[in-house]
């Protein structure tokens, strides 16, 4: 399958059984074993993975069932990262909440200890009846998050200093991952949601950092993990959005202040898009995306258990095609339906219907 026969996609993360949870959190208080808990994992994404195949997907992912969230299985590869308490204000329609989020932020020198995701993609590989993707954290999510002054430049004296350790670790982990054959790699990348949304960055020049400069760095670091990869047999994308966790988000506003900087320079074969709501801005900024790239419209939301029609999302896909031709375009849910294992506010069956309406659109409209 090329990289543009993956028409109904999704972004990775699917919605845990709540028997899986509760024994995630029995293994964390010492009275579950890691075998124990690899082996529920297993049947569980045995069955994620028959849901996917009769949800009529392209591609195949383990839900991200073996990770407490989207990004924790670096951290518990790489050593130093230590526990962060941060408050995150995060909206809800129109409700705000301010949470305390337990982050990792870096406060040692990093010594990766283990592959970041060979304990997932072996028993992928084995068993998914399909293509399957990986999922990796990208390293432009740490400019920020993973660097605290008075901590971390302890260790790692700038910000860039930072990221050039990070970039070496998730190249590598990328490099494995082709070389096992894996056909589908994404690096998640939430972090530039804060250059798309002029609240967050008018908090970050208050910090003493200037957005443009930073962007500058994140999408810096983030080519550096790609360029010059082998990319026979492989395709390598990129997913944006705006912070996803119960329903919530964090930044809002269209891709027009990083779409230049991103699109047109990031060697990937695929750009996964949120454009769920009119937080997401329009389709214009798609004009920058070079004509070697394929765009995966996230039109159907994760965040609500409201079901789209196909008529609105053939509706929108012709208005993206304005900008990117239809060749060139995908079909996906705008983001996992569980960046953190707790999995936002839908049903496992709402879940169901929302992939099954991902493929048959995506068959309709591309055959």
């Amino acid at each position: 399958m090329t990289v543009n026969e993956y028409r109904a996609d999704h972004v990775g993360s699917l919605l845990r059984p709540p028997e899986l949870l509760r024994l995630r959190a029995e293994h964390a208080a010492g009275r579950v074993s890691l075998e124990s808990l690899r082996q529920a994992e297993d049947e569980d994404i045995l069955e994620v993975l028959r849901l996917q195949q009769e949800a009529g997907l392209d591609v195949y992912t383990d839900g991200e069932f073996r990770r407490g969230g989207w990004l924790t299985d670096l951290a518990e590869a790489v050593e130093g990262f230590v526990p962060e308490r941060a408050p995150l204000t995060w909206h809800r329609g129109e409700q705000i909440e301010v949470e305390e989020s337990i982050g990792q932020v870096v406060g040692a020198s990093l010594r990766q200890t283990r592959r970041i995701t060979a304990h997932e993609s072996e028993f992928l590989r084995q068993h998914a009846p399909g293509p399957i993707k990986m999922t990796i954290p990208s390293p432009s999510v740490f400019l920020h998050i993973g660097y605290k002054p008075g901590l971390t430049d302890q260790f790692y004296p700038s910000r860039d200093d930072l990221l050039r350790a990070l970039v070496d670790i998730i190249r590598r982990e990328i490099a494995a991952l082709i070389d096992e054959g894996v056909p589908y790699i994404q690096l998640d990348a939430p972090q530039y949601a804060p250059y798309m949304d002029a609240g967050l960055q008018q908090r970050m020049r208050s910090q003493g950092l200037d957005p443009v400069q930073a962007l500058r760095q994140a999408v810096a670091a983030d080519r550096a993990c790609l360029q010059g990869l082998q990319r026979e047999n492989v395709t390598l994308a990129m997913h944006v959005c705006r912070g996803n966790s119960r329903s919530r988000w964090i930044g809002e506003g269209g891709y027009d202040a990083i779409a230049e900087e991103l699109f047109e320079t990031l060697p990937v074969d695929r750009l996964l898009l949120e454009y769920d709501s009119e937080r997401a801005g329009t389709f214009d900024p798609l004009r920058f995306v070079p004509a070697d790239r394929t765009v995966v419209l996230g039109l159907v939301t994760t965040k609500e258990p409201q079901l789209e029609t196909e008529d609105d999302l053939r509706r929108r896909i012709d208005e993206a095609a304005q900008f990117v031709p239809l060749e060139r375009l995908a079909l996906s849910p705008q983001c996992g339906f569980a960046s953190v294992a707790s999995g936002n506010l839908v049903s496992q069956d709402e879940e169901r219907r929302k992939l099954e309406l991902v493929a048959e659109t995506a068959r309709k409209v591309w055959g």
